[in-house]
């Protein structure tokens, strides 16, 4: 069988009496013009090595094989293997199923460098794995890019501007050294069962990193500014050893709030103690 041969998504889902579970987050995505828009973000796929999470009965892998890339796929669910494994042998060998929990896999064990992050992300496992990628000490990252599925108010995060009620840690930690941006919305009826909430594709991409600043220093820079985000610097900085000194040479007030600082502001603070540490 190929893969213009295999019967609709739902078809497949009633055989074999897959139900989503709200314990593993998942809401599936059964339309398949949705599906293609959704591999069409990151650019031409043919050819193309993409790492998947999550892909339950296989309607973003049908997509992405559709565009010509070669697909590891992550799953959890041992419902969904043997759907899986269909779709694998309709795949002409393009697909490669492995069952486990993502967080616990070694990705560049799985994929060359350079493959593309297509996933519809469980919902209670999204921002952490996000997170992950984004926090990476090795810079570029093993991704060529982030193409994910995510619920709006995280995706609103990853791109706030300083000022605005979504500005805080996660959106210094996608913009200090990637470029992130919302594709499209998704309403919540796309998916079975509808989730409560409006989803967003958000697509990332890396860029440049910053000279002389410590992935793990800029963490805890935004983790001490955002801890209790209405408290001014000199409170939320005082048990960094070095951040108020560091204010003081960049010239930032220390009785402003974390959510008033650029992304660029929090790059010179880090970039200082990095410096300091390495003395």
């Amino acid at each position: 069988m190929s893969l213009a041969d295999l019967p609709p998504l739902r078809e497949v889902i009633a055989r074999h009496r897959l139900s989503a579970q709200k314990t593993l987050g998942q809401n599936f995505l059964l339309d398949g013009n949705l599906l293609d828009r959704i591999a069409r973000v990151p650019g031409k796929l043919d050819g193309a090595s993409v790492y998947e999470v999550g892909p339950g009965p296989g309607g973003l892998t049908r997509a992405l094989l559709r565009a010509g890339a070669h697909v590891v796929a992550v799953e959890q669910d041992s419902r969904a293997i043997p759907i899986l494994t269909e779709l694998a042998a309709a795949a002409d060998g393009r697909l490669s199923v492995v069952q486990g929990d993502a967080l616990q896999q070694q990705e560049t064990a799985l994929v060359e460098p350079g493959a593309h992050v297509i996933a519809n992300l469980p919902y209670n496992i999204g921002t952490v794995l996000l997170t992950r990628w984004l926090t990476l000490d090795a810079w570029p990252p093993w991704w060529a890019s982030l193409t994910l599925m995510l619920q709006k108010e995280v995706a609103l995060r990853l791109v706030a501007k300083p000022g605005s009620d979504d500005y805080g840690r996660l959106a210094i930690l996608s913009q200090w050294r990637a470029q992130p941006a919302i594709a499209f919305e998704v309403n919540r009826m796309a998916f079975v069962p509808p989730p409560k909430v409006t989803s967003a594709v958000v697509h990332i991409r890396p860029a440049s990193a910053p000279e002389g600043v410590a992935v793990r220093m800029i963490e805890r820079v935004t983790a001490a500014a955002f801890g209790q985000r209405r408290k001014m610097l000199r409170q939320s900085l005082k048990g960094l050893p070095g951040a108020l000194d560091a204010l003081a040479t960049l010239g930032i007030d220390p009785t402003r709030r974390g959510e008033t600082l650029g992304v660029e502001d929090y790059v010179a603070v880090a970039r200082l103690l990095t410096a300091a540490q390495s003395r």
